[in-house]
């Protein structure tokens, strides 16, 4: 009889988990808590089930190439060393995706470091995983203030069906092909034209470079041609947020040629242009 109520209470503490975990409330201190409740799983119980758990049906991981999370890590023994912290954050004002972003490090007798991005998205009211990449970097040096930025208002409209969100995502893959010929045309300072002034970089070596003013001239000081072919386009519902992802080729002006995955994080502006205000570079395998 006690064997049988304990294994009770455990089947009931196990669904309050589930049914409280990865709650989402449309609002961006929702997704900060259910970013540390995927990490708090992943350190309790191991990355093959926080991934399982916390990852949608199509979230994708980037292992270095985009692959199904729930197949790639079902497929992986558990592990621990892996820890991350949020430290900005941003939901989209229809509270159906969003993203944060923050240092990690991986633990063991040589620890290293780098910087996380996951995207989320809301179903059935709760968070889940859909992008999550990450870039390694040098140890940390400066410190950073968490900034978790709150949507300005709610908006989602009642009737959007699949054809007006591909014509909407349009739109941003357009953005990217003019990036493209802006850049080839112009060269690396066209990238000013679509950074928003308080853009956020991640590229491998080096910690977050924050501001157009400081992300240009770290492009121009090493890059000489660069060129995106784009993946798969996202837009929110709200109409103020969106993402891309794909291949990146990068020309140094060292001459030497590398191929990158990467994540473009996009806001709509006052004057309906869409600005990238997050880039992540993350090595690719080809």
């Amino acid at each position: 009889m006690m064997m049988n109520k304990f294994f009770y209470t455990l089947i009931a503490a196990a669904f309050t988990v589930s049914a409280y975990a990865q709650k989402s409330d449309g609002s961006t201190k929702s997704l900060i808590k259910a970013e540390k409740e995927f990490a708090d799983s992943f350190a309790k119980h191991g990355s093959k089930t926080a991934y399982t758990s916390f990852a949608a049906a199509d979230g994708l991981v980037f292992r270095p190439n985009p692959v199904n999370a729930k197949t790639f890590y079902s497929a992986q023994p558990e592990s621990k060393d892996v820890s991350w912290t949020p430290v900005y954050a941003r939901v989209s004002r229809s509270g159906d995706w969003g993203f944060t972003t923050g240092p990690y490090t991986i633990g063991g007798d040589k620890p290293a470091y780098g910087q996380y991005l996951t995207v989320w998205k809301a179903k059935d009211g709760k968070w889940e995983l859909a992008l999550d990449l990450g870039t390694s970097t040098n140890k940390p040096l400066n410190k950073v203030s968490p900034e978790y930025i709150e949507p300005k208002d709610f908006y989602k409209p009642k009737f959007l069906n699949d054809k007006q969100r591909a014509a909407a995502a349009d739109i941003i893959a357009t953005t990217e092909k003019t990036l493209n010929a802006s850049l080839k045309s112009y060269g690396i300072a066209a990238f000013g034209g679509f950074l928003n002034p308080d853009a956020r970089l991640l590229f491998p070596g080096y910690e977050p470079i924050v501001g157009k003013d400081k992300i240009l001239p770290f492009f121009n000081s090493m890059i000489s041609k660069v060129f995106f072919k784009t993946t798969k386009v996202d837009k929110a519902d709200g109409g103020d947020l969106a993402y891309t992802y794909g291949v990146a080729t990068v020309d140094y002006k060292a001459e030497l040629r590398e191929s990158f995955n990467y994540v473009f994080i996009y806001e709509r502006q006052a004057d309906h242009n869409w600005n990238i205000i997050l880039q992540v570079f993350a090595p690719a395998e080809r």
